[in-house]
């Protein structure tokens, strides 16, 4: 009798192959209240690595890292009246503390634009005080009604960035930066997701913009997910918060802002445009364990992989040895599998008496023999090779299961299809989107027509990129 495989198989359930993943290769757990989550070791190690990477670019275009309150009056967010709106049935409001009742109830911070905004409104008083640029790591909380561990939880972790700029060109140019140079570079190369970068529909607008820059991934199963998003907020928060300057001209001028943010959104949106059956694939420039050296058994083959890893380690390589040897060597080897650790390199007595070791390459699959001498040389180009297929494998679904479609019955059969559909926007329109709503497909973005992000809504050539999402 065949194995029951470790997965539920892709093609028989999408959903429940997730959450078994991320059970079995101990990315997470549920928290115990609802909607909440515990990011285990490994899985808070792919975390670690996209904030390395994020933190690196995010610096790189100006901004500095800072750290506002978790509580904020509830009187904050009643100051600009569409971001209360908009995030009012997600907000968690504490009302008593110290065993007494709160003069004013404070909410447990959903996003920080106003409580940023109220520091702004003190820190610039001049045109030399801008641009101010400011991200912040942190936690939040939104009320989730239906969670999914890393995709939707009440509570998850980011990075938000809020900026403030004496003009709008200023403002646009460096949301526009952020969605291109920080998010967009980060996660094709980092990543290996080939996001499609464009502009949100009115409808879809972050509460407060006047401007939403999009990110989608197309997942394994067709879906898509919104990795991230750059908001211009024009002058909307700096009214409710008197946020002035004061310009080279002497005259009070109201600031032109920014926010934008990722969250551990992507570590889902990782599982789900890699993964197989048999468990993660993590991009090699990502992987927190690029190489995993293995002992299979006896006490010279853990004194050669100790010695090899740290040959390894020394010419700059993420590894970790398994010299778990009163462990099964299978049950370590589907262990690592499951966890998508890019390169297996497996040595027993065999091997020694060879001078070779198993190459288990996790991304194309397959194993064969090499000589450990040239490990050194090698293993860079295989990781660079792997990193380069998960992004061609990407690209390539997504441009196999997307449909130029000219109506809104052959967009809405697309996307139930489990695609993605591109139509002209000026043939859908918001009540062609409306009526996509009614069967759960939405417009993630709009595009030109050469894929690059349209300056207004109603530019001529606009395409719509309709689909299912997550």
């Amino acid at each position: 009798m065949a194995k029951a495989p470790v997965l539920t198989p892709q093609a028989e359930d999408f959903p429940r192959w997730y959450q078994d993943l991320i059970n079995k290769a101990e990315l997470a757990d549920n928290g115990p209240v609802r909607g909440t989550m515990v990011i285990r070791p490994y899985g808070y190690g792919l975390w670690e690595r996209m904030q390395q990477e994020m933190d690196a670019r995010i610096k790189d275009a100006g901004a500095q890292n800072a750290y506002f309150p978790l509580f904020i009056p509830q009187s904050y967010l009643t100051k600009e009246a569409e971001h209360v709106e908009g995030f009012a049935p997600e907000l968690a409001v504490v009302t008593h503390g110290g065993g007494k009742e709160l003069e004013e109830p404070v909410v447990v911070r959903p996003t920080s634009e106003t409580i940023i905004n109220d520091y702004f409104s003190k820190w610039v008083q001049s045109y030399r005080d801008l641009p101010l640029l400011i991200n912040q790591w942190a936690n939040v909380v939104r009320w989730e009604m239906r969670p999914r561990v890393f995709l939707r939880t009440s509570e998850f972790l980011w990075q938000e960035g809020h900026t403030a700029h004496a003009t709008y060109e200023d403002a646009r140019d460096y949301a526009a930066r952020i969605h291109t140079d920080v998010y967009g570079d980060f996660m094709t190369n980092v990543l290996g997701i080939d996001v499609v970068l464009g502009r949100k529909t009115a409808k879809e607008r972050f509460a407060g913009a006047i401007n939403t820059l999009t990110l989608e991934g197309m997942m394994g199963d067709g879906k898509a997910l919104q990795l991230g998003t750059s908001h211009e907020l024009g002058t909307n928060f700096a009214k409710a918060f008197n946020t002035q300057y004061l310009s080279k001209e002497g005259k009070q001028e109201l600031v032109w802002q920014t926010s934008w943010g990722v969250s551990t959104r992507m570590v889902g949106g990782l599982i789900m445009s890699h993964g197989d059956d048999n468990g993660l694939r993590v991009p090699p420039r990502l992987a927190h364990v690029q190489v995993v050296v293995m002992a299979i058994k006896g006490d010279a083959a853990v004194a050669k992989v100790r010695e090899l890893g740290a040959q390894l380690k020394a010419a700059g390589l993420r590894v970790q040895v398994d010299d778990r040897v009163d462990t099964p060597f299978g049950r370590r080897a589907v262990d690592w599998e499951l966890k998508g650790v890019p390169v297996r390199i497996e040595i027993g007595p065999r091997d020694l008496e060879n001078g070779t070791a198993m190459l288990a390459r996790r991304i194309p699959g397959g194993k064969e023999a090499v000589q450990i001498s040239a490990l050194l040389d090698l293993l860079p180009k295989v990781l660079d090779e792997d990193q380069a297929q998960l992004l061609r494998e990407s690209r390539e679904r997504r441009e196999a299961r997307t449909s130029d479609v000219s109506t809104i019955e052959e967009a809405a059969e697309a996307a139930i299809a489990g695609g993605w559909a591109r139509i002209p926007w000026a043939d859908l329109g918001p009540e062609g989107e409306a009526k996509l709503a009614e069967q759960a497909v939405s417009v993630r973005c709009l595009i030109a027509a050469d894929g690059s992000v349209p300056e207004t809504d109603d530019a001529p050539g606009t395409l719509a990129i309709v689909a299912r999402s997550y």
